[in-house]
């Protein structure tokens, strides 16, 4: 992408913030950016507990509140993206916060002309209120700073920015608090399992008795052992024991789909003789 910037004269920058029953921490959220020149917050049209409200409340001339019916994360994200009014997009989760080391990094950034189209930014994940600092947890980045023209893969789960030429790398991490109590943790659960499984089935893929029983006893070793989770202690063996679940959940789900395509009709083949 070739982008000059003009001389002397920081480029603005819109925060995105989507956001679906979030009223108890949405406020938090659209607080840690308001150094970024506008806000839109886009509300699940399906959201009940007055989270569209409590932004409009805010009264800050910044802050845009739209509401749209929510499909699944990527989706959301691309209808949002070609809204922000400014050059370049920061994409705040409702339940993550911008710190203000991460701010004033992203502001000297863009004070200095960039010359990357994307940055990863790294997260620092807290799971019951600690900062995980193993398991694979310490490898989590995800690009959230980019130009307006980018977008999202269209995927249900683990969609990531593209449609960037150059990307770089920022120093200060995001905070993301991952779980705020269990029925809203195991109900995500299970939706991002269900959409993990269907994901693969569009792709064309399917899952056997490796997948279902070999998949979580390997996710196991792995985030437990290999990469050391058992050092954050409670929280980390928590955590590893609803990882594997979720991998057990997600292709026990793909497994089923395939069951029940290859399936016949008992009535299959019946006709007029």
């Amino acid at each position: 992408m070739d982008h000059p910037e003009a001389v002397g004269q920081r480029p603005k920058v819109t925060a995105i913030i989507p956001a679906g029953n979030e009223a108890g921490q949405i406020e938090a959220a659209v607080g840690s950016v308001l150094w970024a020149d506008e806000v839109l917050v886009v509300v699940d049209a399906a959201s009940t507990d007055g989270t569209l409200d409590r932004v409009r409340a805010l009264k800050d001339p910044r802050i845009r509140a739209e509401s749209h019916p929510y499909g699944y994360s990527a989706a959301q994200k691309n209808w949002a993206i070609p809204r922000a009014t400014h050059p370049w997009v920061f994409l705040l989760d409702a339940d993550e916060r911008c710190t203000e080391p991460l701010r004033d990094e992203i502001l000297a950034l863009l004070s200095g002309e960039p010359d990357k189209d994307a940055y990863w930014i790294r997260r620092e994940n807290l799971f019951f209120g600690r900062i995980m600092k193993h398991g694979g947890w310490q490898t989590d980045r995800v690009i959230r700073l980019f130009r307006r023209e980018c977008r999202y893969q269209d995927r249900r789960v683990h969609a990531e920015i593209e449609g960037w030429t150059t990307a770089g790398a920022l120093r200060c991490p995001l905070q993301h608090s991952t779980f705020r109590g269990w029925a809203h943790y195991l109900a995500k659960l299970d939706q991002y399992t269900t959409w993990g499984a269907e994901q693969d089935f569009k792709d064309g893929k399917g899952a056997g008795a490796i997948n279902v029983v070999l998949r979580p006893a390997f996710r196991f070793i792995k985030q437990y052992l290999i990469r050391l989770g058992f050092l954050d202690g409670i929280p980390g063996a928590i955590a590893v024991y609803l990882a594997v679940y979720g991998v057990f959940l997600k292709y026990a789900k793909l497994w089923d789909m395939g069951r029940r395509k290859r399936m016949v009709p008992r009535d299959a083949g019946a006709g007029n003789p």
